[in-house]
């Protein structure tokens, strides 16, 4: 059984970094590529980032493209999303998720955390 835990979420003002960390306990981690996705209230749940099995390979959505920084270390069975310059559209909660694909279509994560809530202030 997967198991996902995020932690890092908060309250901070626009411009400000957060880095959010996500814990993955279960079958073999360096099996799947890890992704991060967001929902804002009243809006459907958006891809922001994945990492490849083996970190070598990252993707991000456009709204956040040269803002966030994915990574991932497979000896410690984590994966971090680096935020900076963060704007109040950024403000959400945040998922990490499991896929044994690369992917950004939320239905081909199989394993999902609890989420973390982001809110950035003007």
């Amino acid at each position: 059984q997967v198991s996902l835990v995020e932690s890092g979420g908060g309250l901070v003002q626009a411009g400000s970094s957060l880095r959010l960390s996500c814990l993955y306990s279960g079958r073999a981690f360096v099996n799947y590529a890890m992704g991060w996705f967001r929902q804002a209230p009243g809006k459907e749940r958006e891809f922001v980032a994945l990492i490849s099995m083996t970190g070598s390979g990252t993707r991000y959505a456009d709204s956040v493209n040269g803002r966030f920084i994915i990574s991932r270390d497979n000896a410690r069975n984590t994966v971090d999303l680096q935020m900076n310059a963060l704007k109040p559209e950024d403000t959400a909660v945040y998922y990490c998720a499991s896929s044994p694909v690369q992917s950004e279509l939320a239905r081909t994560y199989s394993s999902w955390g609890q989420g973390t809530q982001v809110t950035v202030y003007p």
